[in-house]
């Protein structure tokens, strides 16, 4: 059996919608999947209402879907750091510079992941980098 959506989702809103219509098949009227331009919006839209878990499970997803998304690597990053994950985030991190060497946010998130989890050395390497990209340089 197939898990039900959460009550206020905008799939469970439509399915109540269409069921209250008397159409039989919910299925053929609403799009099942999410996009993951819609999952990140619902993501950002997690965190900005602090639900950091449901923001970074659903960051997750994004990454799953398209393991290039950027974005998706760096708002998981932020969202764990938020939740007091650092290795976590510091791996997110990584991934996000390693996709985007030369953005200058990337450097600095990754370098505030390090400071957190107490790795100075590495905090202080990684803002090196995101000052260098400050002044037009580039890291590769």
């Amino acid at each position: 059996m197939a898990a039900r959506p959460a009550a206020g989702s905008r799939r469970a809103i439509c399915q109540r919608l269409i069921a209250g219509a008397g159409v039989v098949s919910a299925a053929r009227f609403v799009r099942m999947e999410q996009t993951l331009d819609e999952i990140f919006d619902d993501a950002n839209g997690d965190l900005a209402i602090g639900d950091l878990e449901s923001a970074a499970k659903k960051y997750r997803r994004c990454i799953e879907i398209a393991p290039d998304f950027f974005d998706g690597w760096h708002a998981l990053g932020m969202a764990l750091m938020k939740l007091g994950r650092f290795e976590e985030a510091i791996e997110a991190g990584k991934k996000a510079v390693d996709l985007r060497p030369n953005d200058q946010i990337a450097w600095t998130s990754l370098s505030l992941f390090y400071n957190r989890a107490g790795n100075i050395k590495e905090a202080e390497a990684a803002g090196a980098k995101a000052k260098i990209l400050s002044w037009g340089g580039k890291i590769r």
